[in-house]
């Protein structure tokens, strides 16, 4: 299976957001972002918000700023769960692809 690396700093790691989209709980190592900052954003979709049970939820956005950084997970998903990812995030995150603090690669959503 060809599987892409996923960066979560927030909904992505709850366990019923998990399982609603992929079906199954992810296991994931912990890693860093740099040069970002988080936020908070409030999500209009009653779907996401039942889900996630939260109507606000964290957003990073590029400062460039080498000390900044977002503490989160790497977690291994297919093709597939990436698309899936894809229709569950809303129109104000984009997903952009980046180098983490350990040298991976991985997809996270960021500010649209």
């Amino acid at each position: 299976m060809n599987t892409e690396n996923l960066f979560s700093y927030g909904t992505l790691q709850n366990e019923n957001v998990q399982i609603k989209n992929y079906g199954r709980t992810l296991e994931g190592k912990t890693d860093k972002l740099t040069g970002y900052a988080l936020s908070m954003i409030e999500i209009t979709d009653a779907e996401v918000v039942a889900l996630s049970g939260a109507a606000y939820h964290p957003m990073v956005k590029h400062t460039g700023i080498v000390t900044d950084a977002v503490d989160g997970m790497v977690f291994e998903i297919s093709a597939d769960e990436l698309k899936q990812t894809d229709a569950y995030e809303v129109d104000d995150y984009k997903r952009v692809e980046v180098v983490l603090a350990s040298g991976k690669k991985a997809w996270v959503y960021i500010n649209a």
